[in-house]
């Protein structure tokens, strides 16, 4: 069985196949790079919730920066977030977005087994 949790946009906050959560795209809102990382894990979160599942449970991640210059203090956050033993694996890219203000996007899979 496959369960979705929308958006108002073409495409899903989460889709849950089986143990695993795919996490579509969270793209951080603030003035600064460091305010945006901090919005998109707490939509990261909230997604996460939803899904009974938490940052724990995330595997992998993609983290898509407007400027390579961020990697510094995104890599200092992530340390907010995971144990220095628990991180994601991750693949980290630039890319242009279409809302000239973000500065980061983050999308990833969560494992959570079902009991």
């Amino acid at each position: 069985m496959v369960n979705r949790i929308p958006t108002p946009f073409s495409y899903s906050q989460a889709v849950i196949a089986g143990d695993y959560i795919f996490l579509g795209l969270q793209r951080g809102f603030g003035e600064t790079f460091t305010e945006q990382i901090h919005s998109v894990f707490s939509g990261l979160k909230d997604t996460l919730q939803k899904c009974d599942a938490s940052l724990e449970d995330i595997v992998k991640v993609h983290v898509h920066l407007k400027s390579i210059g961020d990697l510094p203090e995104m890599e200092k956050v992530f340390f907010d977030y995971f144990p220095e033993d628990s991180f994601p694996a991750r693949m980290t890219t630039t890319t242009e977005f279409i809302d000239s203000d973000c500065l980061l996007m983050i999308d990833g899979i969560a494992y959570r087994p079902k009991p």
